[in-house]
């Protein structure tokens, strides 16, 4: 695939029809937003928006992996939200009237739709069976965070980190081989997911392998013993 381009993407033909939030909308609304929407390619490591930047419509992932990340204040990134296809991007601040405020950034080669302002408050306002389901997304996300904020602030980060790579799993799913985490993550970013310093990820992630709960092959994390990896994580929620 050459990038940074415009693809054709048919919502009719998405694989994520079935799934994705706005495909819930009525046909006519749907049809709109089929005609409306811009689709482009990025690649890995290209932004997709840039956390203070003003939104000027909604995305939504047709192919690829992305990351929502936040730079904190100590200039380390903060992993706040992992993206598959089919999700939606960039709604929160779009509906807030406030800035992004985190940046997106594409992990792997990528194709993302863009539906403009007015085309999307256009249709949320005429379309109830769209607008009940933004506000069950942003309901939703608000249980995440504050599940994220409780287990950062209480949790060892031997817990945090066999919970991050539990998350990107439930994300992301297994590879064809069934025990394969289906992305490519650097250390720095399960660092970043787990709330934590590489140095310290790395020396989890070794830990783990030793204990037989994952195999490391290069980048590619293989998890050997679920069950453990999850009473590791101490997931009571």
């Amino acid at each position: 695939m050459s990038f940074k381009h415009d693809l054709i993407a048919d919502c009719s033909h998405c694989a994520k029809r079935f799934t994705n939030v706005f495909c819930m909308a009525q046909h006519d609304s749907m049809e709109n937003i089929n005609a409306g929407k811009i689709c482009t390619a990025y690649k890995k490591g290209e932004y997709i928006f840039k956390e203070g930047m003003m939104p000027h419509g909604v995305f939504c992932v047709n192919q690829g992996k992305i990351k929502l990340a936040k730079m904190g204040d100590d200039g380390r990134e903060q992993i706040i939200r992992l993206v598959k296809p089919g999700d939606p991007l960039g709604y929160r601040s779009l509906l807030s009237g406030d800035r992004y405020n985190a940046s997106a950034v594409a992990l792997e080669d990528c194709g993302v739709c863009f539906i403009p302002r007015e085309l999307f408050m256009g249709i949320l306002q005429q379309d109830s069976s769209l607008s009940l389901e933004m506000m069950k997304l942003l309901s939703n996300d608000l249980r995440k965070a504050e599940l994220q904020i409780t287990h950062m602030a209480r949790k060892p980060v031997r817990e945090r980190m066999a919970e991050a790579l539990l998350f990107i799993k439930e994300t992301y799913g297994f590879s064809e081989d069934g025990i394969t985490v289906n992305v490519i993550f650097s250390r720095e970013d399960i660092a970043n997911l787990a709330g934590t310093a590489t140095e310290t990820a790395i020396r989890l992630l070794s830990e783990f392998n030793k204990e037989n709960m994952i195999r490391l092959s290069g980048k590619k994390i293989i998890i050997t013993d679920l069950a453990k990896l999850i009473r590791t994580a101490n997931l009571n929620d």
